[in-house]
């Protein structure tokens, strides 16, 4: 995979898009009203624990391209809001009324459910056997809601339960979230197997347009996933050992590592990181897709000249 060398790629990351062009901000998307729809272009920001730390070579690009990879292979099993690719980084997407959840489907005991198993044996109102060890299989996957927090908030876990008694999801609309939610799990699951790597958790955004139910945002990448090696799982999982992953997750450590999870003030994050994360994001497009990343980025001036285009041309 011939990549730029690393000095390189770290200029050609992208944090934004122009302030003129009055883009909402969310922790990585940068998203603006085009009629009746939003363009939606992911930035090169990377997010962990819910703050905005840094930029990431290519994050953008392989955010992008695998969203639009997973979204073409489970269209058989719910619609999504995609009208059409604008740039390698920013898409034309259909309006819908998102639901206010994160949908987390879970198939191993790993990451924040892990850390709340360990403290009071349950995740999302879900009460788990004892016993269970890091990184165990579930007998079947769980669906662990989240609520969505505001920008430099935590997420917090919900139970299913809550989402409806809160009003958050409509009672009669919930179980086709749930049916949905396995069945994209399964499909991504399956994807992940095929190219020797394990579909550990993600978590889908899905919302409402004309009635019916659509998946938004992204979709089975390596900032919605945790993805592990297949080969190694066994012998890592046996020897109590950390999995080789393949996501952001590495960074989470990395900064945990620090004593930093979340509260008070961030590490710094080196350019060597940076780069290696980079690295590990096309990585991930290659290994998913079969097909060798070929970075195409853009500068802000020419990917905000992209976007004005796109708002002045007819849908």
């Amino acid at each position: 995979m011939a990549l730029p060398p690393g000095g390189e790629a770290l200029g050609a990351t992208l944090a934004s898009v122009d302030d003129r062009l009055r883009p909402e901000r969310g922790k990585v998307r940068d998203i603006l009203t085009c009629g009746g729809d939003l363009l939606i272009c992911a930035t090169d920001r990377v997010s962990a624990f819910d703050r905005v730390l840094t930029t990431i070579p290519w994050k953008g690009e392989v955010l992008t391209g695998l969203s639009l990879y997973h979204f073409e292979r489970t269209a058989d099993i719910v619609g999504n809001h995609v009208v059409r690719s604008v740039t390698a980084r920013t898409l034309r997407v259909r309006r819908c009324r998102v639901l206010p959840v994160e949908i987390v489907v879970r198939g191993y005991l790993s990451g924040s459910a892990w850390r709340d198993y360990r403290r009071r044996g349950v995740v999302s109102g879900i009460r788990l056997p004892a016993g269970m060890r890091c990184n165990e299989r579930f007998a079947e996957p769980l669906l662990t809601p989240a609520t969505k927090a505001e920008r430099g908030e935590h997420d917090e876990p919900i139970s299913a339960e809550e989402v409806t008694a809160r009003g958050l999801v409509p009672a009669r609309l919930w179980p086709e979230v749930v049916r949905t939610a396995h069945a994209l799990y399964e499909r991504g699951r399956q994807i992940a197997a095929e190219r020797g790597l394990i579909l550990v958790d993600t978590k889908y955004e899905m919302g409402v347009l004309d009635g019916e139910l659509v998946l938004a945002d992204e979709v089975h990448t390596p900032d919605s996933s945790r993805y592990w090696f297949a080969d190694s799982y066994r012998e890592r999982f046996e020897a109590g050992e950390r999995q080789h992953a393949l996501d952001k997750e590495h960074l989470r450590q990395w900064l945990m590592d620090r004593g930093y999870s979340g509260e008070g003030t961030p590490p710094a994050i080196p350019d060597d990181l940076r780069v290696e994360l980079g690295r590990r994001y096309a990585q991930a497009f290659t290994l998913l897709t079969g097909t060798p990343f070929q970075p195409r980025s853009a500068t802000e001036v020419e990917e905000s000249d992209a976007l004005r285009a796109e708002l002045a041309a007819p849908r």
